[in-house]
């Protein structure tokens, strides 16, 4: 038996120290060759990109730690006294890790509210008493069954495809974070593919429904300013929800006299820092600045009701869409590549981290380019010569 000291980087960004022990290996029966190993995970963490002093020096200790117990183990085998001891993590309650991964969420409502209807089949196909030593591909793969044909809703239908793909993620993400923390040996989840997104109908509004709803009373007061605020900008309901003076910025001219301005703030969702320009009208829609840590939009609530006056709203302008305050942001993207934008800028904009997610919209405009053109008359071409 051979032991080596080594590192693997985890999704924090840290790298976690563990020992492999090479026993040596064996021809299947298929002519393939399987080397034999287990591991220790030495529970010691290393700062990849240390940018203190502190943290070098904690790095140190760290990687002097691990080293002194590679050279225990090490004089262990020599002396025929070392045996790996059954991975205590591998007998943990995979249910119950799974609860705890779900409560780390607990600021983040939506991701919060997905881990925690996903548990409620989780619960349902996996026996109490499963451990992570009972994990492996099948499973794994027998979840993903379960979802596709036997899972159902409250309602008794069956689940969605994009519920399907919801809850199979968290799965996933949970399974990685296992791995990542030595609770599996190995990452399981890269061998079986998940479910694809449907893609889902987008509403939104054309540019002459959005001027007519402009010009229509709402009786929400301050539903109506930050429904539009969302057309112009595409933030979130959340950002916006929580938008704060302090994060409103009023930047003074750029070189041709022209005012600008910026909203400054952390995407509730993907917690990324943005910095997003907006335009004079979008200013003009928050009014006259306050104290930096009042809230833009006091009095704003997230609710039925406010739902309900929202699609009341849309019908005094003649929209007969289901109009919900995320169209808003739809609006803004399809508004803005129909008017030249290009797609990096737009997702950009929007706060997409993958493009892909952007490209949804293009095609919307694609569709529409092609009903334009059968808006065209037939042509009677029977007497051309």
């Amino acid at each position: 038996m051979k032991a080596h000291l080594r590192k693997k980087k985890l999704a924090s960004g840290k790298l976690s120290l563990y020992i492999e022990y090479y026993k040596g290996n064996r021809t299947l029966p298929n002519g393939k060759t399987k080397y034999l190993r287990e591991y220790e995970y030495l529970e010691l963490y290393l700062v990849q990109h240390p940018k203190s002093a502190s943290e070098n020096k904690k790095n140190k200790e760290q990687l002097a730690l691990a080293e002194q117990i590679l050279v225990i183990r090490k004089a262990e085998i020599y002396q025929g006294k070392f045996k790996i001891e059954n991975n205590s993590k591998g007998k943990t309650s995979f249910l119950s890790y799974y609860d705890k991964k779900k409560e780390e969420r607990y600021e983040t409502k939506g991701n919060y509210d997905n881990w925690d209807a996903a548990q409620n089949h989780l619960e349902k196909y996996c026996p109490e008493h499963t451990i992570f030593n009972d994990i492996d591909v099948d499973f794994i793969k027998g979840y993903k069954k379960y979802l596709d044909t036997v899972a159902v809703t409250k309602s008794e239908k069956k689940l969605s495809q994009n519920t399907k793909h919801t809850y199979f993620n968290k799965f996933k993400a949970c399974l990685r974070a296992a791995f990542d923390e030595g609770y599996l040996k190995e990452n399981l989840v890269k061998k079986v593919k998940g479910f694809t997104m449907a893609e889902s109908t987008r509403e939104y509004l054309t540019s002459h429904e959005l001027q007519n709803l402009a010009k229509t009373e709402c009786r929400f007061p301050k539903l109506k300013p930050a429904f539009l605020f969302s057309v112009l900008t595409g933030m979130r309901w959340s950002d916006i929800n929580k938008l704060k003076w302090k994060e409103v910025r009023d930047e003074g001219n750029d070189h041709l006299g022209n005012p600008m301005y910026r909203v400054v703030f952390k995407q509730k969702k993907t917690a990324g820092a943005e910095y997003l320009y907006i335009s004079r009208q979008a200013r003009d829609l928050l009014g006259e600045r306050q104290k930096s840590e009042d809230r833009v939009f006091k009095g704003l609530s997230y609710s039925a009701h406010m739902n309900i006056q929202l699609l009341k709203w849309c019908m005094h302008a003649g929209i007969t869409k289901h109009i919900t305050f995320h169209s808003a942001r739809h609006t803004n993207a399809v508004l803005l590549l129909e008017n030249g934008a290009d797609i990096y800028t737009v997702s950009k904009r929007l706060g997409h981290r993958e493009i892909r997610t952007t490209q949804i919209y293009a095609k919307i405009i694609d569709e529409k380019m092609k009903q334009a053109a059968e808006m065209l008359p037939n042509l009677n071409l029977e007497k051309m010569e």
